[in-house]
């Protein structure tokens, strides 16, 4: 296993799609996509091309339009705190856009903050950068990294250290500004100590559906705030949530939805945490295929009203491509598994674990693995 990443796995997908349109960089905070950037500009944060919206002195030459001269690539970081960043971009891009490259970074989902219209529609191509994955800091995707990532987590700073110190402090400090800083600077919510409240709940609810209706009780809020706070908590990558998959020939439930969090070192108890790494490397390849190849992709989860489930099923342009059960440990095969795999036309059936066994259903498209080894036959990002 390396100890630093050269470049990171997006890198050479943005790079081409520069020459195009801007590209559009969102990720939680510290995943890494100021380093991406500066090692696109061939410097560090000193870089004459590198703008962040958070220094003054940088923001004044924003505003002032002052760019370095033969400088192609310009980065602007953190811009959509800039209210009119959307209407001040696309005339800065239309008037350029023949002479210059824009990537664009941000630690929000930057393609949800277009409201008052979609002025930049045609004009940007979107990526999401994730926390580190098995595959990107381990070619070889060995049970070792498994263990180092569900103990130090994705982000880089606390895996590169390896330290439980430096995890700690870092979490403590990332909170803080994610759940002070960016809402009221982004969201301008008012109850900040109600949604840091929800915030610190989830941790305990990972892998269950959410019930939001407890959630509205314990906050002594209405329904239709918690469901905000929810989505703020999204837009700001604090959480994402895995909807379920309906399907006619199963009794499936359709709304509650089951909640992870990117940053799945929060999760206390190894089970939710294992099943929130797994989550965790779903998504980031269902962004990774929607983002660099355009196919419309969805993470969801199977569950029926006699409480059969199957924790993930990945779907691809509408269809179902596969389906993922963890287990903490390689235990025998659950019941839900074979009744889902007779009735719902899904390929293939995986159940991951952190042990060793390996092997295939004798009569079911199902196959039992350890979770290093699927990632590395799926070759997953």
């Amino acid at each position: 296993m390396t100890h630093e990443i050269p470049r990171r796995y997006l890198t050479p997908y943005i790079q081409p799609d520069l020459k195009e349109k801007m590209v559009f960089l969102s990720g939680p905070r510290q995943v890494g996509k100021t380093t991406l950037a500066l090692h696109l500009l061939g410097g560090d944060e000193t870089h004459p091309g590198y703008f962040n919206w958070d220094h003054l002195e940088d923001r004044h030459k924003l505003l002032h339009q002052e760019f370095p001269p033969n400088q192609k690539l310009l980065v602007f970081d953190e811009i959509h705190k800039y209210k009119r960043w959307r209407n001040w971009l696309k005339g800065l891009y239309d008037k350029t856009k023949s002479k210059r490259q824009y990537l664009i970074t941000g630690s929000a989902r930057l393609d949800l903050y277009r409201r008052g219209g979609d002025a930049l529609t045609g004009r940007y191509h979107f990526f999401q950068l994730h926390p580190l994955s098995l595959h990107e800091v381990d070619a070889q995707c060995s049970a070792k990294t498994v263990e180092l990532l569900l103990t130090f987590g994705g982000f880089p700073e606390p895996f590169f250290s390896q330290s439980e110190t430096t995890l700690r402090r870092w979490q403590l400090e990332r909170s803080r500004q994610v759940l002070r800083d960016d809402l009221r600077d982004l969201e301008k919510v008012e109850e900040v100590e109600l949604v840091t409240r929800l915030a610190e709940r989830l941790p305990d609810l990972i892998g269950s559906p959410l019930s939001l209706n407890a959630l509205r009780e314990d906050l002594q809020v209405a329904h239709a705030t918690v469901q905000n706070w929810l989505n703020i908590l999204e837009r700001l990558f604090v959480v994402f949530r895995v909807l379920p998959f309906g399907s006619s020939k199963i009794r499936a439930v359709k709304k509650e939805a089951k909640a992870y969090l990117w940053d799945w070192m929060s999760v206390p108890e190894p089970g939710p945490r294992f099943e929130n790494l797994v989550a965790s490397q779903l998504l980031k390849y269902c962004h990774f295929v929607e983002n660099t190849e355009g196919h419309p992709m969805e993470l969801r989860y199977i569950r029926d009203t006699d409480k059969r489930e199957i924790d993930f099923v990945v779907i691809k342009k509408g269809k179902p491509l596969f389906a993922v059960e963890c287990h903490l440990r390689d235990t025998p095969v659950s019941a839900s598994l074979p009744y889902f795999a007779e009735r719902l036309q899904i390929p293939q059936f995986y159940l991951v674990h952190r042990g060793t066994k390996d092997y295939e259903h004798a009569t079911l498209p199902l196959r039992i693995l350890p979770f290093h080894t699927f990632v590395k036959e799926l070759g997953l990002p």
